[in-house]
């Protein structure tokens, strides 16, 4: 079974159990985007800043693996001609029934987010892609893919995790307790395999260096425009109190929009 699989299906399962990802948003948050009152993430805790997003209003925007109804159908609210692309369905049909329910248009697409083909250059004015391409082998097509589809001007906003999480026991962690024990870059595939991710109903994760996150981008065209260090919420994990797991960046293609 392919890594895209195995993510598919276990995200699946998370929209299932109703996780934090796939909770979907209120008709009040609904409503208070519409009036201008609005937060979306692209790490666990921080909210991205609203200077980050520029004007909103009619912009075509590119949600690359953030269904879930929640992100998505905030920033359609909030006056965005949004897409949402995502590998996992039962997310998208979490962004469909706030679409339906609110009264919203977005498009939905199932797919892999290292493959955007089927979009024509310079689609979009904004992609927000959060904390997902450790759920891929390599990141490097998606930054490529990303340049691509942006109209010059376009911004990419994007979130990933620091590597230094994946240093740690999983099971270990579970308990409470770090203890280093995995070498950098990692695979949880490599590392537990196929059938305890399956029975555990874990994700296939890699840990990406810096270099491929933010030095990626910067190899693809993009100039960096600005960055965020952020934390996992306070009880979720023992890492919380030591170092900051997220980073999100915000990343323009040059030219005149």
């Amino acid at each position: 079974m392919s890594t895209r699989e195995i993510n598919r299906d276990a995200w699946n399962y998370y929209a299932e159990q109703g996780d934090r990802w796939s909770t979907a948003v209120s008709s009040n948050e609904i409503t208070q985007a519409r009036q201008g009152n609005w937060h979306v993430y692209l790490t666990e805790s921080k909210a991205v800043p609203r200077s980050w997003f520029g004007e909103l209003l009619g912009k075509a925007v590119l949600c690359l693996a953030s269904g879930g109804g929640q992100q998505v159908p905030i920033l359609a609210a909030a006056g965005g001609k949004v897409t949402s692309f995502d590998n996992s369905p039962k997310q998208l049909a979490l962004d469909k029934m706030v679409a339906e329910r609110e009264g919203l248009s977005i498009d939905l697409e199932e797919g892999d987010m290292c493959d955007l083909s089927r979009f024509k250059h310079e689609s979009f004015d904004l992609i927000f892609h959060p904390c997902s391409n450790l759920f891929i082998l390599d990141v490097r097509p998606v930054w490529l893919e990303c340049f691509r589809v942006l109209k010059p001007g376009g911004i990419l906003l994007s979130g990933f995790l620091n590597p230094m999480e994946y240093i740690f026991d999983w099971e270990q962690e579970d308990r409470g307790i770090l203890e280093v024990k995995h070498h950098l870059p990692f695979s949880s595939l490599e590392t537990y395999g196929e059938t305890y991710l399956r029975e555990q109903r874990e994700t296939s994760e890699y840990s990406h260096s810096l270099e491929s996150q933010i030095g990626g981008q910067l190899a693809a065209g993009f100039i960096l425009t600005d960055l965020y260090e952020s934390f996992r919420e306070a009880g979720s994990s023992p890492k919380a109190k030591y170092f900051p797991s997220y980073l999100a960046t915000r990343a323009l293609k040059p030219g005149l929009s």
